[in-house]
């Protein structure tokens, strides 16, 4: 018997159920002989997951999973996996309807695995939304927990935030529902988010059976030293304002402006460095008022040239094309998105929290004496 070829597989997230089952049902449709396998995880906190598993027409199978830790991992890593390896020899798709407010980068890294290559592949991962709900969705400040959509117990995360990770990680988008203007605001809004990510409609959903997808690549695409971020760009009333330069950043002046960069903004995310840190490439995410600032490694201008044979070949890209003599790779490329956004403002306010031209004359031993309000913050990213 000849090698079989391994079943495509595909992952429709999405924090809008109805926009999900619609995409879901186009595909089934679509793919004579498809499989969707769907887990519940409404009742996850108490460990208790319903997985159900349908074709075009109906339910095929329905069970109560028991987990011994109520997570998204442990769904994944022990009853999804080893559901997608049983049934990939009888579906000629496999279609993964994650649960509203799952992330699809875990489950795409986890279903591109070396154990299950032979017999699944991976090609594609879709985000499907609402295109009423998803224009204030991205702005909600609540937490999953507080709109019932927690992933696990304790589940911290916000609403605004899972959403932006589904819109910025996928292989495409798929906009459902609203009227013609909400669809109009919903392509301007994932213009901005997601430029470089193609939007579909229900009816014109892309090719699934197609070339394998490198969740390496996706994950380049949204890692903090490689992200691809968005350029300058107006929509209407969307303005999306990118701030550069290669001088250090004074902690103190960067964290009082912390809280009119994030409220005068809908969304935020780039790479930064702090006088205080001149070694540590910092991660900036911020959505919906909430703003997360995280250690990302190392600048690769710390590490001895020989490190950077470890380095992936995007991180060293990267780098080369930010690579500066004086400073390396180290700059401050921060990308700002909201309606009505000044982007002049923006960059008046970026550029009075650097340092100064007699501070920066001053050197590393200066700054090294600065206090830095961050420090906290990242002391407890780092332990936790």
């Amino acid at each position: 018997m000849g090698d079989s070829v391994p079943t495509p597989a595909v992952l429709v997230a999405g924090l809008h159920g109805t926009a999900r089952a619609a995409t879901v049902e186009r595909l089934l449709a679509k793919h004579p002989g498809s499989l969707a396998i769907h887990h519940d995880l409404s009742d996850v906190a108490r460990g208790h997951v319903r997985r159900s598993v349908r074709d075009a027409t109906r339910v095929l199978d329905r069970a109560d999973v028991r987990l011994a830790h109520g997570c998204v991992t442990c769904t994944v890593r022990e009853d999804l996996l080893p559901q997608l390896v049983l049934l990939a020899p009888t579906a000629a798709l496999l279609v993964v309807d994650l649960w509203d407010s799952v992330e699809p980068r875990s489950v795409a890294e986890a279903v591109d695995c070396a154990e299950a290559q032979e017999v699944l592949r991976l090609t594609a991962v879709l985000t499907a939304l609402d295109a009423e709900a998803m224009p204030d969705d991205i702005t909600r400040g609540e937490r999953l927990s507080q709109v019932g959509k927690p992933a696990a117990a304790g589940d911290q995360r916000y609403l605004a935030e899972v959403l932006a990770r589904q819109l910025e990680y996928p292989t495409g988008l798929v906009l459902h529902g609203g009227d013609e203007d909400d669809r109009h605001l919903s392509r301007a809004v994932l213009t901005h988010l997601a430029p470089f990510t193609p939007i579909h409609t229900i009816s014109s959903l892309p090719s699934v059976t197609g070339a394998s997808v490198c969740t390496g690549e996706l994950a380049e695409r949204v890692d903090p030293a490689t992200a691809q971020l968005p350029c300058d760009a107006q929509t209407d009333e969307i303005v999306t304002a990118v701030w550069r330069s290669r001088r250090p950043l004074h902690p103190g002046r960067l964290f009082e402006a912390v809280d009119e960069l994030v409220t005068e903004s809908v969304r935020s995310r780039g790479r930064f460095w702090l006088a205080t840190r001149p070694d540590q490439l910092l991660a900036w995410d911020a959505v919906a008022g909430i703003v997360s600032v995280e250690d990302a490694g190392p600048w690769l201008a710390a590490l001895p040239e020989a490190a950077w044979e470890l380095v992936p070949p995007a991180r060293r890209l990267a780098a080369t094309l930010d690579w500066l003599p004086d400073r390396g790779d180290r700059v401050q490329h921060l990308v700002f998105t909201g309606p009505d956004l000044d982007p002049a403002h923006f960059r008046t306010l970026l550029d009075s929290c650097l340092l100064t031209e007699m501070e920066e004359q001053a050197g590393p031993d200066a700054w090294a004496r600065y206090d830095d309000p961050f420090a906290p913050i990242l002391a407890i990213r780092e332990s936790a």
